[in-house]
């Protein structure tokens, strides 16, 4: 490992040979298309104004994309490259650096895409978008090419996974009662804590959207295809207004990081921002008539 971890450094080093303050400042703006906060604006596009029922199956599935690689991160603890030599440091992270989160993130949303466009252009896609985004980790140091060889890996992988045997798992999920569904949504949230008890966002996130998703497409007549591109404008304006509001109240109302209360609180923050991306938002658009099934 250590003599991949001074190739790396020299891959790095040799990138770095071109960098200026332009360059660095779009390597900078593009990185954030494989960043949470990327992934928080447009997974509800998908839930909202696309395909309900995709939306879900795609968030479910990359939320367990997302928490493989926080917790092999762990597991791995690789130091970042600028850890071992501050010079290549053109960005900072606090996680660990294998397997990348931004390409492993950015393989599996594209990969999960593509099935949905069923065209090359979705494939160019899924290719070309995590290997830009990869590049942009190397180029400011925060990320060694081993980090992104496994990131892609295992992001395309479960992409792949989802698009051979998805189907199949959603008729089986989808034959289950609701409260059978429920549990086994708190025991797969449970089991996240259980291995990876350092970061609870995720686990809460995914028992949020699994619950939140049984009730709305049980009780809520909404359709997110329906609707003019105005109507859909107005979902979105509304369902992110209402995810700014839980995702940065409850963090100005979370206790401290050294609070016994914060991991706990943090759980139940991500919590509501999955059920209300898969609840609150569609039981708000039809009460205002705005995406209501004809």
């Amino acid at each position: 490992m250590e003599e991949l971890m001074i190739w790396g450094l020299d891959v790095i080093r040799a990138v770095q040979t071109v960098k200026g303050p332009f360059l660095t400042t779009v390597m900078r703006v593009l990185t954030q298309a494989g960043s949470e906060y990327f992934y928080l604006l447009f997974l509800p596009v998908i839930f909202w104004c696309v395909d309900a029922r995709f939306g879900i199956r795609f968030g479910l599935v990359f939320l367990f994309s997302a928490f493989t690689n926080s917790w092999l991160k762990v597991l791995f603890a690789v130091p970042r490259p600028f850890v071992l030599d501050p010079s290549v440091g053109l960005a900072h992270e606090t996680s660990f650096a294998l397997p990348s989160g931004h390409a492993q993130g950015s393989a599996t949303f594209w990969g999960l895409l593509a099935s949905r466009f069923r065209a090359p252009w979705g494939l160019v896609l899924a290719i070309v978008l995590p290997l830009l985004i990869g590049f942009t980790r190397i180029y400011l140091g925060v990320h060694y090419p081993t980090d992104l060889f496994l990131g892609w890996f295992l992001g395309w992988g479960i992409a792949l996974a989802w698009y051979i045997f998805g189907d199949r798992v959603s008729r089986i999920v989808a034959k289950a009662n609701i409260r059978l569904r429920i549990i086994s949504a708190a025991v797969v949230a449970l089991g996240m804590n259980a291995l990876y008890p350092g970061d609870p966002t995720l686990a809460g996130a995914f028992l949020g959207t699994a619950i939140g998703a049984n009730f709305c497409f049980g009780r809520i007549a909404f359709d997110a295809a329906s609707g003019s591109l105005k109507t859909k404008a107005a979902r979105m304006g509304l369902g992110l207004a209402g995810l700014a509001l839980v995702y940065f109240g409850g963090k100005l109302l979370s206790p401290g990081d050294g609070s016994t209360l914060y991991p706990l609180v943090k759980f139940v923050r991500y919590a509501l921002v999955g059920a209300w991306i898969s609840l609150g938002a569609p039981w708000l658009f039809v009460r205002l008539g705005l995406g209501r099934k004809a």
